[in-house]
């Protein structure tokens, strides 16, 4: 005999083996298959034939002689002036944050006037 929780009285009553389905357990198989997430090619492989074509121009050739340019710059800093926005930006954060997050402390381990 299987048990059944009876979800008003929060007790377990008796059910027959036919309706016996444990909480948690699905089915194997969904009933609807779920939807697609990524974009389909806008030809199939058949026939398209051996090219495939793509939408925009491969950019890799270009960076990569940007990246590999012996300037002594660092990665992080090649691409020129957006480069730099970022850079500066996110160590003025780090810093800022930092003396924050030190002021604080500070202000806590200050004893409380009475």
């Amino acid at each position: 005999m299987y048990y059944k929780l009876n979800g008003v009285t929060q007790r377990l009553s008796g059910a027959a083996s036919s309706v016996y389905r444990p909480q948690g357990l699905r089915p194997a198989v969904p009933a609807v298959s779920p939807p697609i997430i990524f974009v389909s090619p806008t030809k199939l492989v058949s026939e398209a034939g051996s090219q495939v074509e793509y939408l925009g121009a491969n950019k890799v050739p270009d960076l990569q002689k940007v990246f590999q340019r012996s300037d002594g710059l660092p990665v992080h800093l090649k691409r020129g002036l957006m480069d730099r926005l970022l850079y500066r930006t996110t160590m003025g954060l780090t810093i800022g944050g930092t003396l924050y997050c030190l002021v604080a402390l500070y202000i806590a381990a200050q004893p409380s006037n009475k």
